[in-house]
């Protein structure tokens, strides 16, 4: 479980050996959720998340897009 950035509370991170839809995972003290980058940026899957939170990640993740995007390429292009 590559971590790609650490946020404030957040590691935003991804899974090595799972689907091929480009996504990122999210987990912090209180819960975690799962975030499509394609063919938008959504929500996949929540655990113990407040909508505010989700909200929050959601934010970080379309400003900090083309970085995840850049690490999703680097990661998956070496397995």
């Amino acid at each position: 479980m590559p971590t790609v950035f650490v946020e404030g509370p957040y590691r935003f991170y991804f899974f090595s050996r799972e689907e091929t839809r480009r996504h990122v995972h999210v987990a912090s003290s209180d819960g975690e959720v799962k975030i499509w980058l394609e063919p938008e940026i959504s929500v996949a899957k929540v655990v113990n998340l407040s909508t505010s939170e989700v909200n929050t990640i959601l934010d970080i993740v379309q400003k900090r897009k083309e970085d995840i995007n850049a690490d999703w390429n680097k990661h998956f292009s070496c397995n």
